[in-house]
């Protein structure tokens, strides 16, 4: 099973920490799981322009290749003025439409408010349904003050939200992909 970790944001370094994490934790604890993290801050994407998906060339035909070849994806996305970065949103739209169907998603955010949690049900989960995916019904919040300075997240019941959270994801995973 080919996971595909994504950083949805050029800037900062919280989301991409974390979601580094996770991604190493389920290598360690799942061997079964092939994983493969982007970080979209090390790409040069280029702007949705209406183009079809094949037509894109360099660093953002390698990105609708790896996500159209992934089984699986953790998407890691801060919230920024109540909303998915717009980076996030532009690589939604450079791809095909059944690039994510009938696959499973997980999902975290970042965040230095707690107000915007429902950023995640209210935008991220409608685009993700248009793309026909299953996402896994509980996601995680982080907000800025579970971490330290080294953007390790230290708060105890985050540590363990995530446990619970990359448990959950693989397990969800694992059904999805027998299902193909």
């Amino acid at each position: 099973m080919k996971l595909l970790a994504i950083s949805g944001t050029i800037v900062g370094s919280k989301t991409g920490a974390v979601l580094n994490s996770v991604a190493s934790k389920i290598k360690e604890q799942y061997s079964e799981v092939e994983v493969e993290t982007i970080n979209l801050k090390d790409f040069d994407v280029e702007f949705c322009d209406g183009r079809d998906p094949s037509a894109y060339t360099g660093d953002t035909r390698k990105i609708i290749d790896k996500i159209t070849n992934a089984d699986c994806y953790i998407i890691a996305t801060p919230i920024f003025q109540a909303s998915i970065p717009g980076t996030l949103k532009n690589l939604f739209d450079l791809l095909p439409v059944e690039a994510m169907k009938n696959k499973g998603v997980s999902v975290l955010a970042t965040s230095g408010s707690y107000n915007h949690y429902l950023v995640m049900e209210n935008q991220l989960k409608p685009i993700l349904s248009y793309f026909k995916a299953y996402t896994l019904p509980s996601y995680v919040y982080i907000h800025r003050d579970h971490f330290n300075e080294h953007n390790e997240v230290v708060d105890k019941e985050m540590v363990e939200r995530l446990h619970r959270f990359i448990n959950d994801s693989v397990s969800f995973f694992g059904a999805m992909h027998t299902k193909q």
